[in-house]
């Protein structure tokens, strides 16, 4: 059997983030708000949960470019290394300054920001969409001439630094922030006050900001997130809200190229009222409804499950079968999104519910070929559905309101 190793990162990730909230404690920092950290949690476990199935193809991409079409044959020697690492950080700012720049790009790169908070857990605040874009921009790197082998080593450097970048509780010495991008500098670029916007887009290096005039310093107190936050925690809106106010904005413009200087133009130039009219329409009414233990430890436990079965289904990847990579990827998908239901207090969560059930027993009649547990259990499930008091039950359990 084959196993992916790279499951243990996601261990290794909550261990550094348990480290960091306890730190917070000791320090006494309020450092971290329970439902962003939820919110940012739920979007990392689907970005690697995604990114098991396209990581492959970003790998073949970057050998196509390179068997194809490679400019040079650049070796394999130490000085190399450190000559890719430069590249790969130059390649980076780029795609990053064009991220906060272009409509389109920023539609994939906006979920980074909008947590209010700066910790750990916004390093996970990444889409597969995003990772895919950033993936195209990498491809210039094969194209010089650089081995896929060599470019995937140097990734995996460049990420895993970028992940310690994202918090507010480490203290870099100052010579260091001539050099590299530290965790101040990093804090910068996620703030929303008006002198941090648009600045610091380096991931590694900081010169690069410098040379191209992106550069500030932390001088007052970042206030972290959107200008425009939003609002709600929505799994699914969070991912999609700003693709669909470019789609509003383009729809009620008139002529080709209006529409076009909506999507390759600047984020700042989109009628910011687009989103709250959006917001009237797609999040309805919700519970006020002030979060208690049984509520927190209900969300935990399905937070926890996700992260779980991730960790075992990134480790069997290449052992699994069609029937268990669909029925985990579903099933987890679902849940976050039910987390994110969950956060908003929306009403249909108990439908959710079903849905899981459903793929769970689907799952589990195709695993055992029992096709009579399957109609069984649909027709219990589909009984359950129609069952006002059930729900009404199930909303008091979860809620606590009547």
């Amino acid at each position: 059997m084959n196993y992916s190793y790279a499951a243990f990162a996601i261990p290794a990730f909550f261990i550094f983030l348990g480290l960091e909230y306890l730190m917070a404690r000791n320090v006494k920092r309020e450092i971290f708000k329970y439902e962003s950290s939820i919110a940012n949690l739920s979007i990392g476990v689907a970005e690697r949960l995604l990114n098991l199935f396209v990581s492959v193809g970003f790998y073949k991409l970057f050998c196509t470019v390179y068997d194809r079409f490679a400019l040079f044959s650049i070796s394999n020697v130490w000085w190399v290394w450190l000559l890719l690492l430069l590249l790969t950080d130059l390649v980076w700012y780029w795609y990053h300054r064009l991220g906060h720049e272009v409509n389109l790009l920023w539609g994939a790169h906006i979920v980074h920001h909008q947590s209010e908070e700066f910790n750990y857990t916004v390093s996970a605040r990444i889409t597969v969409i995003q990772a895919a874009i950033r993936n195209l921009f990498w491809c210039v790197l094969p194209l010089a001439g650089f081995h896929p082998n060599m470019v995937m080593g140097v990734l995996i450097i460049h990420g895993g630094y970028s992940f310690f970048t994202h918090t507010q509780l480490i203290r870099a010495p100052k010579w260091l922030e001539y050099i590299l991008v530290t965790p101040s500098i990093h804090g910068v670029h996620h703030a929303s006050n008006e002198k941090y916007l648009n600045k610091n887009y380096g991931d590694f290096f900081v010169f690069w900001d410098k040379l191209f005039g992106t550069f500030q310093k932390e001088e007052e107190k970042p206030v972290y997130g959107l200008t425009h936050p939003l609002n709600s925690y929505s799994f699914l809106w969070q991912h999609f809200h700003y693709y669909m106010e470019i789609f509003e904005a383009c729809r009620r413009s008139k002529g080709l190229k209006s529409k076009l200087k909506i999507i390759f133009g600047d984020p700042s130039t989109l009628d910011q009222d687009i989103r709250v009219s959006l917001e009237k329409k797609f999040l309805p009414h919700k519970y006020s409804v002030l979060s208690h233990k049984k509520f927190n430890t209900y969300l935990n436990l399905q937070i926890f499950v996700s992260a779980l079965l991730l960790f075992f289904f990134t480790y069997f990847f290449l052992n699994l079968s069609s029937a268990d990579k669909v029925f985990c990827s579903l099933f987890i998908l679902v849940t976050l999104i039910n987390c994110g239901a969950l956060l908003d207090q929306r009403r249909w969560i108990y439908y959710l519910e079903i849905v899981r059930l459903l793929i769970l027993f689907g799952y589990i009649s195709i695993l055992f070929d029992t096709y009579i547990l399957l109609s069984v259990s649909f027709a219990t499930i589909g009984f359950l559905a129609i069952t006002e008091r059930l729900n009404r039950w199930y909303l008091k359990a979860v809620y606590d309101i009547e």
